[in-house]
This record gives C-alpha cells, sequence and structure tokens, in this order.
C-alpha cells in the first residue's frame, strides 16, 4: 500500500501557465497561501501548457526540474497552485520522493488553523473529510487506525483501505446531523429577524479586502480583522444604527477566493445562508489591488453558487487611502447607487456609506 512522505515547512511552489489571465498577480496569492499555511517558498516553478499531463499534471520534464530545485533549496513538501487528481499527487510522490499538496488542500488547511467557532471547526472537517474520501491510501488520513483482527471494530478481514471509507462515512454522518441542528437554530434566529421586519445587509468580497475592518468600523464591535487571508470564517451580525430612525442587521461573511474548493462552498453552505437571505449586498473590493476585477469576477462566481447573484449589489471601492483618492458616491445614469469610494482603516468615507445605507432602505425599516 503506498506510504505518504510527511513532508516539512520547507516548500517549492509550481505554478503553471495555462493561458490565464493574472497568471503573475496569481503566484503572488498563491505565496500568501503557503505562508499562511506556515511554509516557507524556497522556490517557485513556473512554465506554460496548454493542459494537464494526465499522470503527472506537469509533464515529466518540468517534475525533474522540480525535482532538481528539492535538491538544491533542501525542501522536502511541493506545493502545487492547481487542482490535482489524487492519482496525479500519489504519482508525483513516487516520481519526487517527498510529500506533495495542491491549491485545495492549502486553502482547506487555511480554513482549519481560522475557523473559531464550533460551527465554523464542523464546517471545515465536513469539507476535509469530503475531500480525502477521494484520496483514501495509507497515510491520507487521521483517523484512528485499526486492524481489523477479530474483537475489533473492524471486523475479521475488513482491509485497511475498507476500514478508513467507513469510518470516514461514519463521520460524514455524524457532522451533518450535528450542522443541521445548527442550521435550524440559525433558522429561528432568522425567522425572528424577519418577524421584525429588520432590513439585512451581508458583507462580502475576496479575501483581505477589508470587510471585517469595514464591520469594526461601522458597529464598534470587535471582529477578528488582519492583514492575511481569511482572517474571518465566522459570520457574524450586528444591528446598527445608522442615525436615529434607521437601523439594519449587518453581517460579516468569510471572503472568497479564486478558486475556491466546490466542497468547501457546500460545507459553509449554512454560514453563506446570512448572505443568501440578505436585502442587500456591500461587495468590499479592495480598490489597490491590482487584480481587483478578476476579484471581482471570483467573488461573483461564488454568489451565483449558492443563489445570491440576485441580490442588490454595492460595490465599496476600500483601502483609498492607499492610492490617495478621496471618499465618493457613485451613481448610475439614473441616479441610483453604484458604488461608494471610502478607506474602512481610517474612516474616510464612512458617514457617506450611512447616508447611503439610509437611502437604499425601504420605508418600513425605522426603529420605534
Amino acid at each position: 500500500m503506498f506510504e505518504r512522505h510527511q513532508g516539512g515547512d520547507k516548500a517549492v511552489l509550481v505554478c503553471l501557465d495555462f493561458g490565464e489571465p493574472d497568471y503573475l498577480e496569481n503566484i503572488e496569492e498563491f505565496k500568501l497561501l503557503a505562508e499562511g499555511n506556515g511554509y516557507k517558498a524556497l522556490a517557485v516553478i513556473q512554465g506554460k501548457r496548454q493542459r494537464p499531463d494526465p499522470k503527472l499534471f506537469a509533464g515529466s520534464g518540468k517534475v525533474e526540474e522540480i525535482a532538481a530545485a528539492l535538491a538544491a533549496t533542501g525542501a522536502s513538501t511541493v506545493l502545487f497552485n492547481h487542482a490535482l487528481a489524487g492519482a496525479q499527487e500519489r504519482n508525483l510522490e513516487r516520481a519526487l520522493e517527498c510529500r506533495v499538496s495542491d491549491r485545495v488542500r492549502l486553502i482547506l488547511d487555511i480554513f482549519g488553523q481560522r475557523a473559531r467557532s464550533n460551527e465554523g471547526k464542523l464546517q471545515v472537517e465536513l469539507a476535509q473529510l469530503q475531500y480525502m474520501s477521494t484520496r483514501l491510501v495509507r497515510g491520507w488520513t487521521h483517523l484512528e487506525r485499526q486492524r481489523g483482527a477479530t474483537g475489533t471494530r473492524g471486523g475479521p478481514g475488513e482491509t485497511q483501505l475498507e476500514m478508513d471509507r467507513r469510518m470516514l462515512n461514519e463521520r460524514v454522518i455524524k457532522l451533518k446531523a450535528k450542522l443541521k441542528d445548527l442550521q435550524r437554530h440559525r433558522d429561528t434566529q432568522r425567522r425572528a429577524r424577519e418577524r421584525s421586519k429588520q432590513f439585512s445587509v451581508s458583507l462580502v468580497g475576496y479575501t483581505n479586502a477589508g470587510k471585517s475592518t469595514l464591520f469594526n468600523a461601522l458597529t464598534h464591535a470587535k471582529a477578528y480583522a488582519a492583514d492575511q487571508l481569511f482572517a474571518t470564517l465566522d459570520t457574524t451580525s450586528r444591528k446598527l444604527f445608522l442615525d436615529p430612525q434607521h437601523s439594519i442587521v449587518l453581517s460579516d461573511t468569510v471572503g472568497f477566493i479564486r478558486d475556491l474548493p466546490h466542497g468547501l462552498v457546500a460545507a459553509f453552505r449554512a454560514t453563506l445562508e446570512e448572505t443568501v437571505r440578505a436585502d442587500l449586498l456591500l461587495h468590499v473590493v479592495d480598490s489597490a489591488s491590482d487584480t481587483r476585477e478578476a476579484q471581482i469576477e471570483a467573488v461573483n462566481l461564488v454568489l451565483k453558487e449558492i443563489d445570491a447573484d440576485a441580490i442588490p449589489q454595492i460595490v465599496i471601492w476600500n483601502k483609498i487611502d492607499l492610492k490617495g483618492g478621496e471618499p465618493e458616491v457613485e451613481r448610475d445614469e439614473y441616479g441610483r447607487i453604484r458604488a461608494v469610494r471610502m478607506s474602512a482603516k481610517t474612516g474616510l468615507g464612512l458617514d457617506l456609506l450611512r447616508q447611503v445605507l439610509v437611502e437604499a432602505m425601504p420605508d418600513y425599516s425605522t426603529t420605534e
């Protein structure tokens, strides 16, 4: 049976160009993902391909280049900025004699580190187990090992792989049941808000766009905010008084990223329900980022996947202080609000945003 290598924190990154836009910017983002997981990137292997190699993803020649980089740097882990099939990972580990992980694994691991609430931890574990279910070979799971002798849980004749698969499936069923209970509690809270006719606004955006900083600036809450990918995984909601007559419920949600694993979106669907149920989305964008248009597209793709693409949006061009911009409200030709330019960190334009939120509210959303 195939044994996985343990690996270490010194890594070689592999970023292949398949003709997608923003290739160089995506490399920088992948470096941040690696650093966020505690890896030290000692080398970055680049190259152009029309399509992935079915066996090794990168092709035999590129794998030789990766092996040379491992030998030269002393790294013991290879990280691919792409989603690999389980067979490709195993083939690469055999060829390179080191640990190989893909982009999906990195995102899942960083989500595991950032999750704080019980629900968030359960959702991450569910996504991780579903990911591992396609990679069940020795060394691929953290599940308890039993040999299946008579009198043990495995039963006579049960192979290690069969036991792993059964144990994994049992844990998945338990996690889904726990998450269903938490979802019922969340539904009860949401129905109470709906009965009070409270206008609901959700912050959405690419990871590290400044959503939590904006949430804290508006509500004076202490939601965790940091200059790192996926600082926030757990939805936080607060009642926000905009003026003596108007209030809303504002929710901070998990940040999105390019190629967010589908299984992770599915596992976090309960948390993302806050987004689906909102009356208005504030789409927070890092206006100083050179890849802001691609980031907007990535967020909108996830919104479509969770059926939230029809909810009205106002774009928040955040971090204008980094480029010396001025706060401003942008409107279309009919006078409807399209965007607000501001800085959540410095507070520049915060009053404008409050005014915009009041204008966006229906008449019934007044405080009594």
